[in-house]
């Protein structure tokens, strides 16, 4: 990882769940950088909530590709963004960043890259609808993620 980002909380599963929340984030970073590795157990993708937010404030588009063919959608007024990670199971990495989270001026916008081994890319961009600084992040499954699947998160310094 470059030198700007700092490690903020790791969370490896002991057993299987469907959902890892991370709280107690910190608000002395410019953006957050979270990195699932997970196992699906099942055709499923990761969903996005934060600060245990379940209202209709989420919006989101993706774009997703398989070497075979290509697509998008949108939603909008959404209780969580999808992140359309949707793969056969077994594996599925990502990237999610979280841009000015800790900005209460400005909604927070979320973009995502991933993609499940062997079967398909995605690129998400989201948006929560709210001024407040994001402290937790809910990603879940309707799939089960499996026991040893982590979560590591870090905040990004500001540029000297």
């Amino acid at each position: 990882m470059p030198r700007t980002y700092e490690p903020i909380a790791s969370t490896t599963l002991g057993t299987s769940a469907t959902s890892v929340t991370l709280s107690s984030i910190p608000g002395t970073f410019t953006d957050l950088i979270l990195i699932p590795a997970a196992t699906l157990g099942s055709f499923a993708s990761f969903e996005i909530r934060v600060n245990g937010d379940t209202g209709s404030n989420y919006s989101y588009t993706y774009l997703f590709g398989n070497g075979t063919s290509a697509g998008s959608a949108r939603a909008d007024n959404m209780t969580l963004i999808n992140t359309v990670i949707q793969g056969t199971p077994g594996p599925v990495i990502g990237q999610f960043h979280f841009m000015s989270y800790a900005n209460t001026s400005v909604f927070k916008t979320i973009l995502m890259s991933g993609g499940a081994a062997s079967h398909i890319a995605t690129r998400t961009v989201g948006l929560w609808r709210s001024t407040s600084a994001i402290t937790s992040i809910t990603i879940s499954s309707a799939a089960t993620m499996a026991s040893g699947s982590t979560f590591s998160l870090f905040g990004i310094k500001a540029s000297a």
